[in-house]
């Protein structure tokens, strides 16, 4: 029962494996094509399973040049707003730095070292729980998101 049960699972696992193996060379291939050949070859497969004509096909070419065109400008203001926002980041972390060290100074004024080690226990404490609750609610939104 036991290699029977091995069997089905081993089976089960090649098949899998060889079906990946499958799709990936695809995705490599397209990424190495330009956005013109890209174009091309949609432009290939469409007439075949459409049966454009020239006029067709000529107006499609131009059509998936407009498109290639503001698909490529997205990109563009989506990675200047991605900097953008990285920048902002940074200086909100900074400058939440610059606070805590504020913040501790004036502590070390009023606390007695022992109070100090104790309260510093205390934040780090807090903060790894806010860690943990960071990781657990991106793993729930993960989960839903893979239900969805």
């Amino acid at each position: 029962m036991k290699k029977l049960i091995i069997a089905a699972l081993l089976v089960v696992g090649m098949t899998t494996f060889a079906q990946d193996k499958k799709e990936r060379p695809k995705r490599a291939q397209m990424e190495k094509m330009t956005p013109e050949q890209r174009q091309e070859k949609q432009l290939q497969r469409m007439t075949t399973e459409l049966g454009l004509n020239a006029k067709q096909q000529e107006q499609m070419k131009q059509l998936l040049a407009e498109q290639a065109t503001k698909r490529e400008a997205m990109m563009e203001k989506r990675e200047a707003s991605r900097e953008e926002m990285k920048k902002q980041r940074e200086a909100s972390r900074d400058k939440m730095e610059k606070q805590r060290e504020t913040m501790e100074n004036k502590m070390k004024a009023i606390l007695t070292p022992e109070q100090l080690a104790k309260w510093k226990s205390n934040q780090e404490k807090m903060r790894e729980r806010a860690g943990d609750r960071m990781k657990e609610r991106m793993h729930d939104k993960m989960q839903d998101d893979m239900e969805n």
